[in-house]
């Protein structure tokens, strides 16, 4: 279990990550680092299923590669913290760490649709945005809520990488909470956004 400024250390350390890949990746891939944003806008259908396909298979090759260079510089530390997998804390029921999973990644989905949403930039001109920085916050929040529960996994890639290296009974026990959770949440996101948010009147300019 991690302690308040560990926790709040991890949670930090990744959401400005994912801030400083988004910002460097956007213009090349659109940012597409996660299995599951990228379900999620499929289902939007904001990008093909064969460009789909292609970033999640890129997405699952750059984790495991990313596992396999930690293991290489920090064999000691990596056996240590058990390679870093996504496990279930045993306090809580398989179903409980679902919902987690599920409730976590709708957060970074739908934060994702929102920051980067058309419509919702020219309705909202006034509110300028640069889309990774809430994604990022959005991670960080995601696992300080979450860290206690699953060790945070709402990214499948990133989940399987270390499950693969590090190759142990413990990181394939639950292992698919980390593709379920994440897929029905991103799911729910696309759905929520398209359905709710985007049916929402259009305005030009903001009333205050």
């Amino acid at each position: 279990m991690c302690s308040g400024v560990g926790l709040q250390g991890i949670a930090w350390a990744v959401g400005g990550t994912i801030f400083t890949l988004v910002y460097c990746t956007a213009g090349i891939s659109g940012g597409h680092i996660n299995p599951a944003v990228t379900f999620g806008l499929l289902l939007a259908r904001k990008l093909s299923l064969t460009r789909a396909i292609f970033y999640m298979v890129m997405q699952c090759l750059g984790a495991i590669c990313g596992a396999g260079v930690v293991k290489s510089f920090e064999r000691s530390e990596y056996e240590l913290l058990g390679g870093g997998t996504n496990t279930l804390n045993p306090k809580y029921s398989k179903s409980t760490g679902l919902v987690a999973e599920i409730i976590g990644t709708f957060v970074l989905v739908y934060t994702v649709f929102s920051a980067t949403d058309a419509k919702r930039n020219a309705r909202d001109s006034h509110v300028p945005i640069l889309a990774p920085l809430p994604i990022g916050f959005a991670v960080f929040i995601v696992h300080l809520a979450t860290l206690p529960i699953t060790g945070t996994g709402i990214n499948p890639a990133r989940s399987l990488g270390a499950a693969v290296v590090y190759n142990r009974k413990q990181a394939w026990d639950d292992h698919w909470i980390f593709w379920v959770g994440p897929f029905i949440g991103a799911g729910l996101a696309a759905s929520y956004h398209q359905v709710v948010i985007r049916a929402l009147p259009f305005k030009s300019k903001a009333t205050l």
